[in-house]
């Protein structure tokens, strides 16, 4: 037996530097108190719903690296709020202390001067060193590794289909999604989308493991409206989601469905997470993004033509 022992010596080493990636790779670098289970290959979840008719807004994938740790809806006058850092597309002002006369000042990285702001986490490689490894939103909230630049934004804006949408209202404020997802025990108001380019019309609420293909975030906002408010004490009572079909529930009305997808090329092997709160862990069933909108009324008025002419 004595001459197999350097082969069974090297499949032992080989065996547990498999094993040692595999955890690397799963758990990440920043924190090793994240389940295995939160990274998949297989999508499991199907997307069914109506057709509606689109427009989509031209506004760059945050060429100008457009982070803070603030949050405008939720937050506002508060600077590092988040405690996570947000990635920006959009209007270039927009923080902790934006008001709605500064966001209608400032400009924009959209098409057709449209000033809105849409905002959602950051994806980080967990592996790597951060630019903000000792400030605010960053290391000192856990929110550790190198933050990775977005391959595509997409801002597109869809009618119903089930009847004509009304315009938004200027400013109004939108949050889609659970950022304290993980200790409210996954409940209704998680809405994340994780998918693989290559996988269209599937998703998942956790890390999808897409290979050589391009890593999606979806974010679908609601689109029925009370009438009468821009925010709401809880953000999200003054806009809610259809009931199943597409129809709005009563004494509500109905609006553009926001909806915006978010690419990025993961390198192979690299371990990923988006910011959280601390406590969240980083769980990816947190993701969320927000939006004020700030588009002019006469833009808004012809987005909803389009969209509304398009039904019929």
């Amino acid at each position: 037996m004595a001459p197999n022992k350097p082969t069974t010596i090297a499949i032992a080493a080989v065996a547990a530097i498999v094993v040692g990636v595999s955890a690397v790779l799963l758990c990440g670098a920043s924190s090793g108190k994240r389940p295995a289970d939160q990274y998949v290959r297989e999508l499991d979840q199907v997307l069914n719903e109506p057709e509606r008719p689109s427009v989509v807004i031209l506004c760059g994938t945050n060429e100008e690296r457009h982070l803070n740790a603030d949050n405008p809806v939720v937050s506002p006058g508060i600077p590092f709020g988040a405690h996570h850092t947000h990635e920006y597309v959009g209007n270039k002002s927009a923080d902790a202390m934006s008001t709605n006369a500064s966001l209608a000042a400032a400009p924009t990285t959209c098409e057709k001067d449209d000033r809105s702001t849409y905002y959602w986490p950051v994806l980080r490689l967990t592996d790597g060193t951060g630019h903000d490894a000792h400030a605010d939103g960053g290391g000192l909230h856990g929110n550790t590794g190198e933050v990775l630049k977005p391959k595509s934004v997409e801002i597109r804006y869809e009618g119903s289909p089930v009847s004509d949408v009304l315009p938004m209202p200027r400013f109004l404020r939108l949050i889609t999604g659970d950022p304290s997802a993980f200790t409210n025990n996954y409940g209704p108001n998680v809405r994340a989308k994780w998918g693989c380019a290559d996988k269209p019309g599937r998703y998942t609420t956790r890390y999808p493991l897409c290979g050589s293909a391009t890593t999606l975030r979806s974010f679908d906002f609601g689109s029925c409206w009370d009438g009468n408010n821009t925010d709401s004490a809880s953000h999200r009572k003054h806009v809610v989601f259809p009931l199943a079909g597409g129809v709005c529930p009563p004494r509500t009305f109905p609006i553009p469905r926001l909806r915006v997808t978010v690419g990025y090329d993961v390198p192979a092997g690299r371990p990923f997470a988006i910011d959280s709160f601390p406590e969240e862990l980083r769980d990816p069933a947190t993701d969320h993004a927000m939006s004020i909108n700030v588009m002019p009324e006469a833009q808004m008025s012809d987005l909803v033509k389009r969209l509304n002419h398009s039904r019929h």
